[in-house]
């Protein structure tokens, strides 16, 4: 599976704004091609980003190469792309890596288990400087943010949209978003917008989806903290991107990225 953190399959709106709009031209089209199954064509299309962008790319960007590289059963590449962010970017997710199944003809692969080594080395390197107590109350937002909304399309399909079995479930969400959102502001308040340097990449994401899903006021309030976090990289700027194009509408203005399903 492509490296996403959730909400990531608005890949038009992912990269920084720094990096040229060839290159953004060329990763969209190579995500479109991914999800066409065409997976040599969405390879070259990655290759062609990074290229005109001076083999610079972002490292998801260059894991999602990895993807349709090995897809494509050319392993050479799919691997170059890995050890790419492995070695230089530090990329650390080993459980992802380790069950992605878009990697699967790479197991065999003897180059695999030096690979896995690194990553694992650097995740070990990743924990040593996190704020394990930070962690640990953001990952319990984060399940409370996520697993009621993970029920709403089962409840939906069996008891129908508008249901009082629905209806019930937004009522819970709601509150459990008012609870989570009196918490995190506090860590923002205190820490400001904390990268995953500091509370890993789930605890990054937390602070995203509790302010995506807050009042417009408070998404105003933490927008230009977000805006500043993602330029320190300390923000995903895709996610940057769905909270600017969100604020937009609600103020009645037109979307900067148009992330936002209007229908």
């Amino acid at each position: 599976m492509k490296y996403t953190c959730i909400c990531f399959l608005l890949l038009l709106a992912c990269s920084a704004k720094a990096q040229p709009s060839t290159y953004k031209a060329l990763i969209t089209k190579a995500d479109s091609l991914y999800q066409a199954k065409d997976y040599e064509a969405s390879a070259r299309a990655y290759s062609a980003a990074f290229k005109s962008n001076k083999w610079r790319g972002e490292v998801t960007d260059r894991y999602n190469a990895a993807c349709s590289w090995a897809l494509a059963n050319v392993p050479d590449s799919a691997l170059a792309n890995l050890e790419y962010v492995a070695y230089k970017d530090g990329y650390r997710n080993y459980q992802h890596i380790t069950k992605d199944t878009d990697l699967a003809s790479l197991y065999i692969n003897k180059r695999w288990p030096k690979l896995l080594k690194q990553v694992k080395l650097n995740e070990q390197e990743a924990e040593k400087k996190l704020n394990q107590p930070l962690i640990k109350e953001l990952t319990g937002i984060y399940d409370d943010d996520q697993s009621y909304r993970l029920k709403l399309d089962s409840v939906g399909k069996k008891y129908g949209r508008n249901s009082k079995e629905v209806k019930d479930l937004w009522s819970t969400i709601r509150e459990k978003d008012s609870v989570n959102l009196s918490k995190v502001t506090v860590i923002l308040d205190k820490h400001g917008w904390l990268g995953a340097d500091v509370v890993g990449d789930k605890g990054n994401l937390t602070l995203f989806l509790v302010i995506q899903h807050a009042d417009i006021k408070t998404q105003e309030k933490y927008l230009p903290m977000m805006r500043k976090a993602a330029t320190e990289g300390k923000a995903n700027s895709a996610n940057l991107a769905l909270l600017e194009d969100r604020v937009a509408i609600r103020q009645g203005k037109k979307q900067i990225y148009g992330s936002q399903d209007l229908h």
